[in-house]
C-alpha cells in the first residue's frame, strides 16, 4: 500500500495515528515526493505476557489488516484477551445464548470445558466427555457433540439423556466425527475424517470402517446421507449466511477450503474456494475449524492464528496468536466476540462483525 502525506508535523503524526488505529501494519509516512511501500507482513505475533493484566496500547498489533477491505471489521480500542490456559489441545467452541457460556472440547483430557460470561468464570462442563471435538447448538437450543470416542454424534436433551443422532452408515462404524453445523432445515451436517482413531491420544486407536466423507443426518428421523466422499481429510465445515452455500475444510493432502451449492440433502458444483499459505513467509497453511459471519467472509482457524477470506476467495486479514488455533466461533450478546480455542488456551476478541449462524 502506498502512503503519500502532506508535509507539517501535525498533519503526519495525526495521518499516522488515524493509519494505526485502523489496522494498518507497517505504514510508513513519507513526505508527498516520496512513494512507500508496505513491508512484507510478520506472522509472528507480537511478544507479550499472556498471564499478566497489564494494559497494551491500542490497536492491538496482531489484528492485522492485510487488505483495506479487512479494516472494517477491526474495532481500533480492544484487545485479544486469553480467557483461559490449561487445556491439552483446544477444539470445537460453540456459544449458548441462552446461558451465556461458551463450551469447548479438550480433547486429549477427554473433556468440556466451559467459559461463563457473568464473571469470567471456567468449570469443567462435561466429564468425561466422550473424547469430543466439535460442537454446536441446534433451533432448540440443544447441544450437539462429534465424539471421537464413540466414533459417533450426539444430542444432549434437556433432562440431561443423551440421544445417538449418527453412529453407523450402511452398517458400518464411522471414523471420528469431528465438525458440526445445523440447517434450518433439520439436518445436520458433519464431517468424518479419521484423525481421532490414528492414535491413543485424541480417543481410541481402531481401523477405519468407512471411507472418509462429510454425512447429514436428519435431526428427527436420523436418516443418514452421504454428502461427499471427494475429500481427503474432512475437516471444518460451516455453511453461508442464507444456507445456500457449504464450505469444507480439507486437511488431507489437498489442504484448501472448497464451496459446494447446497442442494437439499446434498451438495453440487463443488470448487475449490482457497488455499492458504501463512502470511508474509508462503509456507504452506492449512484451515482447521471456519465459521461465516454475517457477510459471508469465512473465518478459519489456519495459521499464524486466524485468517479471514473474503466470499470472493481473497485474503482480508489475519490475527496473529502464540499458539496454532484449532477452531473459532462468534458468540457473547451481540454475538460480536469471536473466540479462538488454540491449543492450550482458550482466546477472544470483539469484532465488528457478527456471526452469521446461532452458534
Amino acid at each position: 500500500m502506498n502512503t503519500n502525506a502532506h508535509p507539517g508535523k501535525n498533519v503526519i503524526g495525526r495521518r499516522a495515528f488515524l493509519a494505526a488505529a485502523l489496522g494498518g501494519v507497517g505504514v510508513a509516512v513519507a513526505p508527498a515526493s516520496t512513494q512507500t511501500t508496505q513491508p512484507p507482513v510478520s506472522p509472528v505475533p507480537t511478544p507479550r505476557d499472556w498471564s499478566r493484566q497489564d494494559p497494551l496500547q491500542y490497536p492491538d498489533p496482531d489484528i492485522v489488516a492485510l487488505d483495506p477491505r479487512f479494516r472494517r471489521y477491526i474495532v481500533g480500542n480492544t484487545v485479544i484477551r486469553r480467557l483461559h490456559f490449561g487445556t491439552l489441545w483446544a477444539e470445537g467452541p460453540a456459544w449458548n445464548g441462552v446461558g451465556r457460556y461458551l463450551v469447548w472440547s479438550d480433547i486429549p483430557n477427554n473433556v468440556q470445558m466451559r467459559w461463563i460470561e457473568d464473571d469470567a468464570r471456567v468449570t469443567t462442563f462435561r466429564n468425561p466427555s466422550g473424547y469430543s471435538n466439535g460442537n454446536t447448538f441446534d433451533f432448540e437450543g440443544r447441544q450437539l457433540s462429534c465424539e471421537h470416542g464413540g466414533r459417533r454424534v450426539v444430542r444432549y436433551e434437556p433432562n440431561g439423556t443423551v440421544t445417538v443422532i449418527a453412529e453407523k452408515f450402511l452398517g458400518k462404524r464411522l471414523n471420528s466425527p469431528n465438525d458440526i453445523v445445523v440447517h434450518p432445515d433439520g439436518g445436520v451436517w458433519f464431517t468424518d475424517p479419521t484423525y481421532g482413531i490414528r492414535g491413543n491420544y485424541e480417543g481410541f486407536k481402531a481401523e477405519s470402517e468407512l471411507p472418509v466423507a462429510v454425512y447429514r443426518v436428519d435431526g428427527k428421523t436420523a436418516q443418514i446421507t452421504k454428502v461427499t466422499d471427494e475429500v481427503s481429510g474432512p475437516n471444518g465445515i460451516c455453511f453461508s449466511p442464507d444456507y445456500t452455500k457449504v464450505y469444507i475444510a480439507d486437511t488431507g493432502a489437498p489442504r484448501d477450503i472448497t464451496v459446494s451449492d447446497v442442494d437439499g440433502r446434498t451438495i453440487r458444483n463443488r470448487r475449490r474456494f482457497v488455499q492458504l499459505d501463512i502470511p508474509g513467509t508462503g509456507a504452506p497453511a492449512a484451515a482447521d475449524g471456519i465459521r461465516c459471519d454475517a457477510d459471508g467472509n469465512v473465518w478459519a482457524g489456519a495459521r499464524p492464528g486466524v485468517q479471514v477470506i473474503a466470499p470472493t476467495g481473497e485474503r482480508l486479514g489475519m490475527i496473529r496468536l502464540p499458539e496454532t488455533c484449532a477452531n473459532l466461533c462468534f458468540g457473547g450478546a451481540k454475538r460480536n466476540r469471536l473466540f479462538m480455542a488454540a491449543s492450550q488456551s482458550l482466546y477472544a476478541v470483539y469484532v465488528e462483525t457478527t456471526g452469521a449462524h446461532i452458534a
